[in-house]
């Protein structure tokens, strides 16, 4: 059997879960069915510190990794920035990339992909805090905010953090099959395929701060009256605009429509409580101004990607 070689890419103050999330799946394919050797690489050999503080010590410098590579595995954390300016490494991950079978950037490693060229033109994911940066920094990267990973062609990228470990574990499936990538996840305790994507993990928080005081107070107003009528009209009149007035300006000030912000305040209302009480779904539908458990269900579909019920399972 040939034995793949798997590089992951670390830097000072990376993300320690980048690295030993994904290393761990592919140590447990090692022991279970063999075919992997593992290495760590990072700009100098010895030790490299995390953000967590955590060290880690690299097998490799960047001058020493030579030769072919099966899957350059890079991780993000919050070095990445300085990372990206490090023209040694990034010139060097260009290089590696062409001489590897498949690439894969965790997290916020997908920026130095990008910074290394090696997502133009490409689908990508990072995480879901920083797609909107990923986008507008690197305008040629399609960015997809939703996918746990994605895959275009031989250049892969992960969602937040522990999503690297569900990359690492489809890329296992790729080599081995379902059968062995299903063991390690059941040994990890891990989803084979987790329900919904990482919307179910951001906030509506994530909205723009409105400058104007009323708008303000609106939102705040609006948190503790989910069940009212909360149209565009009732909301208008409330701040004494007229509706196509109010929702110019509400969409200007906070980067969504009023309905949009509603829906999203709506979703996380009920989120809370799915996660904390033991409600039944019909009263959390009517107290967070869904009316029905129908409308609460079409909602979560089409925003998180997952049923109440199965967000309640898995995260009540």
């Amino acid at each position: 059997m040939d034995v793949r070689r798997i590089v992951f890419v670390i830097f000072p103050r990376f993300q320690v879960l980048d690295l030993t999330g994904p290393h761990e799946v592919f140590a447990q394919a090692e022991r279970l069915a063999a075919g992997y050797r593992l290495e760590t690489v990072a700009p100098l050999p010895g030790p490299v510190t995390a953000s967590g503080g955590l060290t880690v010590t690299a097998d490799l410098g960047v001058d020493d990794c030579v030769g072919p590579i099966d899957t350059l595995v890079v991780a993000g954390g919050r070095g990445r920035a300085e990372a990206c300016d490090d023209r040694r490494l990034i010139g060097w991950l260009a290089g590696a990339a062409s001489r590897a079978r498949r690439v894969a950037g965790v997290c916020g490693g997908a920026f130095l992909l990008a910074e290394a060229g090696l997502l133009d033109g490409r689908r990508a994911v990072t995480h879901w805090g920083s797609c909107a940066e990923l986008a507008r920094r690197y305008p040629t990267v399609t960015v997809e905010p939703d996918p746990i990973f994605v895959r275009d062609g031989d250049v892969w990228t992960s969602a937040g953090v522990t999503a690297g470990m569900d990359l690492a574990l489809a890329l296992v499936e790729q080599d081995q099959g379902g059968e062995l990538s299903r063991t390690i996840a059941r040994q990890l305790v891990m989803f084979v395929q987790r329900p919904g994507g990482q919307a179910q993990f951001s906030t509506q928080l994530a909205a723009q701060r409105p400058a104007r005081p009323g708008l303000r107070q609106l939102q705040a107003w609006l948190a503790e009256h989910l069940a009212d009528d909360l149209s565009v009209p009732a909301l208008a009149a409330r701040v004494g605009m007229s509706e196509r007035h109010f929702a110019r300006v509400f969409h200007a000030q906070t980067g969504q429509t009023p309905a949009a912000y509603v829906e999203s305040v709506r979703i996380e209302a009920a989120r809370r409580l799915l996660e904390t009480t033991d409600t039944p779904l019909g009263p959390v539908a009517r107290n967070c101004g869904f009316g029905t458990v129908e409308t609460m269900h079409r909602c979560f579909r089409r925003t998180i990607g997952v049923t109440p019920g199965q967000y309640r399972h898995h995260f009540g």
